[in-house]
């Protein structure tokens, strides 16, 4: 068999490796658009939790993180001058040049032809017998035929640099400075140099003036001007250190969704990695899904011989669950940096910490990873209030309650009526009442909920909301206690004593109500 992989990423040099190894009468090119040593970006980042079946399959990355990378176990969350560390979070990182250049020595040895400088388009490759997209989220060989892919832009923006500064491991700072708020992952990727990724809403980064450069120019060229701006804003943070650039320009993450990864038609095209899928990248996942994406293929083509057709859909079978669930929980990670700012300024720094590392995870989850953290974040709880978040007593605009899950009856049609007594309405009611709203089903319609929500503001007791998914029901909680400080009550579908004591102790709500 006749394989041509387009793009020399880990995605792409990892197939040629797991192919080379597997099938070794396969002949296999890669063409790479840039140089050997050309990289876009700086670190590589993996957890220790998600590597077993790539360091399975083929020791390059194990060695490559051994004896290259940099490893650490804690995280910490700096806001406000205090620094809370988070321990059970093991995770590598390595230079992604580095990283290129092992890989690309590796494939090379199991006799795979590696061609640099060499952009190739699918009518180069029409004499292959199978041709691999690895060229990447821009890729033009998947956007010259119909995958079915969905595309969703963050209303966030963010933008890549280095820097001289050692951070001990994966560190989040956030400073609201004199245009807004700003936030940072940065991470060690070698003895010298952090990776140092910069967040922010546009409102800030406009106020900021770092709308100012021209992202529309070919690669190459960084945003000089926002380089300095952020040098000065987090100077404390990084002992006066400098920020390094390489292609270093704002830009909106944008999460891809595609639902068919290959076609045989007019020639027969499969896509690996970032072509296929995107995940935000603080989950950290983007490298290690296209390694595993690779394992898959290859395995796949290696176990059904001459069936090419059926060699792709199990690959698809194999490799699309994982997939799926890292976009799934990346995407209430990608939702809470769109919205920091506003955790900022409504929490303290522990409470914040907690509200960040339960983002995607629950409180059972996060304790078995990081009990002593967890622990702590419970003890401050209990020091404000006097008793752990679910038993703690609740009381608003007169009415009370012993605790912060609430019965709620309901109708015949379902629609939630009371909550302990006090009635629930999509209208207001003389007395004490509490404003019903149903969250969307999709982000979307966000905006026409918190419409309503605003034209409630200062009325109800609390404002309970229903329906729509776990991330809405909260994003609209949130709206409520933070912007227009009306106690919020979610009403979830079923008792989750897990979920609901995660909702109060990271102050997503104030209440959790369960159907009687």
């Amino acid at each position: 068999m006749r394989i041509a992989v387009a793009g020399g990423g880990p995605g792409g040099l990892f197939f040629a490796t797991m192919i080379r190894r597997l099938v070794p009468s396969a002949d296999v090119t890669v063409f790479e658009r840039n140089r050997a040593d050309d990289t876009f970006g700086f670190g590589v980042v993996f957890s220790d939790r998600t590597l077993a079946g790539i360091h399975e399959a083929d020791p390059v990355l194990r060695r490559a993180l051994d004896e290259h990378g940099r490893h650490w176990d804690d995280i910490e969350v700096r806001l406000k001058g205090e620094r809370i560390r988070c321990g059970g979070n093991g995770m590598a990182a390595i230079v992604r040049r580095t990283l290129l250049l092992l890989l690309q020595e590796r494939a090379r040895d199991l006799g795979a032809d590696l061609r640099f400088a060499a952009e190739v388009w699918l009518d180069d490759l029409a004499g292959y017998d199978l041709v691999v997209a690895a060229d990447g989220t821009g890729s033009q060989l998947r956007d010259r035929l119909d995958f079915g892919s969905e595309v969703e832009s963050a209303t966030a923006k963010f933008i890549w640099f280095g820097t001289d500064y050692l951070f001990d491991g994966l560190t989040f700072v956030h400073e609201r400075g004199p245009d807004g708020v700003f936030a940072v992952h940065g991470y060690p990727i070698s003895a010298d140099m952090s990776t140092f990724i910069v967040e922010t809403d546009e409102a800030s980064w406009r106020q900021a003036g770092l709308d100012a450069f021209d992202v529309t120019q070919p690669p190459g060229p960084s945003d000089l001007a926002s380089k300095a701006y952020l040098e000065k804003l987090f100077a404390d943070q990084i002992d006066g250190k400098r920020l390094l650039t390489n292609n270093s320009r704002w830009g909106n993450f944008r999460t891809r969704r595609t639902k068919r990864w290959h076609t045989l038609t007019p020639q027969p095209v499969v896509l690996l990695g970032d072509a296929a899928h995107t995940a935000h990248f603080s989950v950290g996942s983007g490298t290690k899904m296209a390694m595993e994406d690779a394992v898959a293929l290859a395995r796949a083509l290696a176990e059904h011989g001459d069936d090419l057709p059926g060699a792709l859909a199990a690959y698809e079978e194999a490799a699309q669950p994982s997939v799926r669930q890292v976009q799934d929980a990346a995407r209430p990670s990608l939702s809470w940096w769109e919205h920091f700012g506003r955790y900022h300024d409504a929490f303290e720094p522990w409470q914040f910490a907690y509200h960040f590392l339960s983002r995607s995870i629950t409180d059972a989850r996060l304790a078995r990873r990081a009990p002593d953290f967890v622990e702590a974040s419970r003890g401050r709880w209990a020091a404000a209030h006097g008793a752990e978040p679910l038993h703690t007593p609740f009381e608003s605009g007169g009415w009370q309650v012993g605790s912060r899950l609430v019965q709620i009856t309901t109708d015949a049609d379902a629609t939630p009526t009371t909550a302990h007594d006090l009635p629930l309405s999509v209208t207001p009611l003389p007395g004490p009442w509490g404003a019903l709203l149903h969250a969307p089903d999709t982000e979307a319609g966000l905006p026409g909920v918190f419409a309503r929500l605003a034209d409630l503001a200062g009325s109800p007791v609390l404002v309970a909301v229903a329906g729509g998914t776990p991330l809405t029901r909260t994003l609209v909680c949130e709206q409520a206690r933070m912007h227009h400080r009306i106690p919020a009550l979610t009403i979830e579908p079923a008792l989750d004593r897990d979920r609901a004591h995660t909702l109060v102790l990271s102050g997503r709500a104030d209440l959790v109500g369960v159907a009687a």
